[in-house]
């Protein structure tokens, strides 16, 4: 049975469900109905922003049907509860990809709108709203709005990146890349320390269309921040053809892990295995687009690993012209924190602004990690993270990571948000907005 969570399984909140399959269903459900409602499709953001305590949720999952698609030109449109996965398997074979995909492609296309996903390419292709043409949105008072660029602009740009917040997407159309075939062309490069991840970043960005780190986030010292780096570009022929195909391996995580298990010990294990594992300097494949955008999927249930506690995703961007002090400064904290940081993903962001009113990427590096909850220790080193990011001019609070930035540290970070309050619709309300809009 479907579980009405968010993945980082930190919150225990109780709602109504009600399954929209039709849009008239929803006009109903809305007209009818005296909770606060939110739509919800799967689940995969980290905190609260796809919860609603106490209210109704709208499940989206059903409005799953394509209805158009133009292989000329990468147009495709469909309902908003479509994934991203079942998209894949219609575009890839007429050797079409999306522009921008997020780590996972279990997310669904309102999902990704409403959240403003971003990637590996950032800084060549924006966020996933970047390649929104248009939707429809339809609003509790019964009004449908079809928004783009040039149609209701005003509701276009808060509807993107707002959190779901502006009323439900009943439909979007997005535009494709064309791809040569479904493979990447990969390098795998050992870094010692931050500098020289810096260093790799920045000659990799001009020749790169996808570049992306996982840190070592219990190195200090003169190995502070070292890692893997991985970068890649699609593959083009004679290589688009090789007989060569994703791995059918999947594994579940069956139950939850003790909370015990991710500690001191096997954490630093794991991270010397992780990087022990590449022998050479540089390693050089050719990767099917799954194991190379999408690791993380081929184990189903993963977050169990974290045990009944759950987890908590921190991300957070700061801009380049401090001569990256406030992230080295970040990362030691982080390193010598006593707490297990386990998944630390890092990347950087280009000068690529979104339509999103509300979207979080800014031009600078960003760092994503996960955190086993251990309760307040960890939930006092973010708080000290954002007083580093605030000092050095960063964001902090990106609503579909964050499980317990303040109220009056998000209104800093986004003061855009009493902007963005006018296009909330009456009726819609989230666990996260009420926190983060309460003093």
């Amino acid at each position: 049975m479907k579980q009405y969570q968010s993945w980082g399984r930190y919150f225990k909140y109780t709602h109504q469900v009600h399954k929209i399959r039709w849009p008239g269903r929803a006009e109903t459900v809305l007209q009818t109905t005296n909770r606060l409602v939110l739509p919800f499709g799967m689940g995969r953001s980290y905190g609260d922003s796809c919860l609603n305590d106490g209210g109704l949720l709208l499940d989206t999952t059903p409005m799953n049907r394509f209805m158009a698609f133009n292989r000329k030109k990468g147009l495709l449109r469909c309902e908003a509860g479509v994934t991203l996965a079942e998209i894949l398997k219609v575009i890839v074979p007429h050797h079409w990809f999306l522009t921008v995909t997020p780590g996972t492609k279990f997310v669904t296309v309102g999902g990704a709108i409403a959240n403003d996903v971003h990637g590996k390419n950032h800084a060549c292709a924006g966020t996933f709203g970047c390649h929104v043409t248009q939707f429809e949105l339809l609003r509790s008072s019964g009004e449908r709005l079809l928004c783009s660029p040039a149609k209701n602009p005003d509701w276009f740009r808060a509807t993107i990146g707002g959190l779901g917040l502006t009323g439900l997407i009943l439909w979007a159309e997005i535009k494709l890349k064309p791809i040569a075939g479904p493979y990447i062309e990969e390098d795998i490069i050992k870094f010692g320390n931050l500098e020289e991840f810096f260093d790799i970043a920045a000659e990799s960005e001009a020749n790169y269309e996808y570049t992306v780190a996982w840190l070592d986030s219990l190195s200090h010292g003169q190995s502070l921040g070292k890692g893997l780096f991985m970068r890649g570009n699609p593959a083009k022929p004679p290589y688009t053809h090789m007989p060569h195909r994703p791995s059918g391996l999947r594994v579940t995580v069956p139950l939850n892990a003790p909370n015990f298990a991710l500690n001191r010990l096997t954490m630093r294990a794991f991270n010397l295995l992780y990087y022990e594992k590449e022998l050479s300097k540089i390693k050089r494949r050719l990767v099917h687009y799954e194991p190379f955008f999408y690791p993380l999927d081929a184990v189903h249930q993963w977050n169990r690993i974290y045990g009944p506690r759950g987890f908590m995703q921190y991300q957070c961007v700061v801009p380049y012209n401090d001569g990256y002090q406030a992230i080295k400064t970040i990362v030691h904290k982080m390193a010598t924190s006593g707490l297990n940081p386990f998944l630390n993903v890092f990347k950087t962001f280009g000068d690529y602004p979104s339509p999103g009113l509300m979207s979080f990427p800014q031009k600078g590096v960003t760092l994503a990690i996960d955190f086993p909850n251990q309760g307040r220790a960890t939930l006092d080193l973010q708080t000290e993270i954002d007083a580093i990011v605030r000092e050095a001019g960063g964001v902090s609070g990106y609503a579909a990571k964050d499980s317990r930035i303040s109220a009056a540290d998000f209104q800093h970070f986004f003061p855009q948000w009493a902007e963005f309050s006018r296009f909330v619709d009456p009726k819609f309300s989230s666990s996260f907005w009420r926190r983060v809009t309460t003093r």
